[in-house]
């Protein structure tokens, strides 16, 4: 059996370029609706586009306000299949009401017939209305016997033995919180199609099951290098940087070695130096040696838990102006609000390299550090892991959360910081 989920941060694109039966190109997408009195988000429109002059044919025309009463109707799919033109969107909001639907038409402008046992994949146990609700997260409708929450967002595949899944976004909460510090997951369902034409989990009902039936085509083995690490002069991809190309502010220096330039604060939504990798599990160990010289306060770089701009942890190395030293420290940005303690510093003194480490224990998270690299000491206390999630964070969406390493230098952006990653 296939154990959901397998991949996290599935994210389709909502606006999918499809080809018709006879050759003509198609762009479905959501219409933003901002007007007062209408329903929100809008509703699915459909215009064809020219691959030639690389332009769309007239203006996008309404094909679809969905297969339920959940609202908050977008990322739709079109596919043909055995004459007819499918529609498969998400409705309900990305959050507890999560759900996908689908429609069928004989033309591509529709109409489209709903499903008659729309939603076909949903993690919601109860039905309800929700077209006027623009909330997304929609934590009435959590369901606690269901392991994969937030299910929707369907796309589907069929393999040349004729099995057929659907990929789709889901979460997985913290209880009793309904937290979900991973964020938006991907996961995997096993589905036919009926005598009818229409779609359905193998396994029965609508809601998205834990495991799913592999499929009998030969294994393909792919290999990659799990730490990732620096082995070439490009930064490998699974390496995030918010706003920037991490070409402008980092450079590898080496095996598993790399080099950030210090900007803005971790809070700026202009030009920050962080580097960060998502985070996959709840159990995780992430550790660095560090070379850094700050100057002035305005100087500092470490590794952090990074959610978004206004929410993050960091234990960081930086100029200390009262211990007139430097000093290494733990600050908290907790929705927007700045906790830095001056009991939880150490004075540093001649230690131009350092080790950090990060420790992630389910809903208990540390920082460490260490002079020698072996001799690890707790410094901050313990923070509370589920805390980096969609529903607590009141500034961000979907995201999930990273682990990462940063450097600022607020005043010049040129201080440097050289890092070493084992993870």
């Amino acid at each position: 059996m296939i154990q959901n989920p397998i991949l996290p941060g599935f994210n389709p694109d909502p606006c999918i370029t499809r080809r018709g039966g006879d050759g003509r190109k198609w762009i479905s997408c959501l219409e933003w609706e901002f007007r007062e009195g209408y329903e929100q988000p809008g509703v699915i429109c459909l215009v064809e586009y020219d691959p030639k002059k690389k332009k769309i044919i007239g203006l996008p025309k309404r094909i679809w306000r969905g297969g339920s009463d959940r609202g908050c109707i977008e990322g739709p799919h079109i596919f043909k299949r055995n004459g007819f033109y499918y529609i498969m969107c998400a409705e309900g909001g990305t959050g507890y009401g999560h759900c996908v639907t689908v429609g069928r038409a004989n033309n591509i402008w529709g109409p489209y017939e709903s499903d008659p046992e729309n939603p076909i994949l949903t993690s919601c146990e109860t039905g309800f209305y929700g077209r006027r609700d623009t909330g997304f997260l929609k934590p009435q409708c959590f369901s606690p016997g269901v392991k994969l929450q937030k299910a929707g967002h369907g796309s589907i595949v069929e393999t040349p033995l004729g099995e057929v899944y659907m990929v789709h976004h889901c979460g997985r909460p913290f209880l009793p919180e309904l937290r979900c510090t991973l964020g938006r997951e991907t996961a995997i369902q096993r589905m036919y199609w009926t005598d009818g034409g229409w779609l359905r989990l193998k396994g029965g009902g609508n809601i998205a099951g834990e495991f799913a039936e592999p499929s009998k085509l030969p294994e393909y083995k792919f290999t990659a290098d799990e730490q990732d690490g620096f082995n070439t002069d490009k930064i490998p991809l699974g390496w995030y940087a918010p706003r920037a190309l991490p070409e402008s502010f980092a450079a590898v220096t080496g095996q598993n070695a790399f080099r950030l330039r210090g900007q803005e604060s971790l809070s700026s939504l202009n030009r920050a130096s962080l580097l960060a990798r998502k985070l996959t599990s709840l159990r995780a160990q992430f550790t660095v040696k560090m070379e850094f010289e700050p100057e002035i306060y305005q100087h500092y770089a470490g590794i952090a838990l990074y959610y978004d701009n206004m929410n993050y942890i960091m234990l960081r190395k930086y100029w200390s102006d009262s211990l007139n030293s430097l000093a290494l420290g733990v600050m908290r940005l907790d929705n927007g609000v700045k906790t830095e303690t001056s009991e939880v510093r150490i004075p540093l003194s001649g230690d131009s390299e350092i080790w950090l480490r990060l420790v992630i224990d389910g809903r208990e998270s540390r920082f460490l550090w260490a002079r020698d690299g072996e001799s690890f000491v707790e410094m901050g206390g313990v923070f509370d892991t589920s805390e980096f999630s969609d529903e607590y964070c009141k500034y961000g969406e979907f995201t999930g959360s990273f682990i990462g390493i940063f450097c600022v230098d607020s005043m010049l952006h040129r201080q440097c910081a050289n890092f070493e990653c084992n993870y």
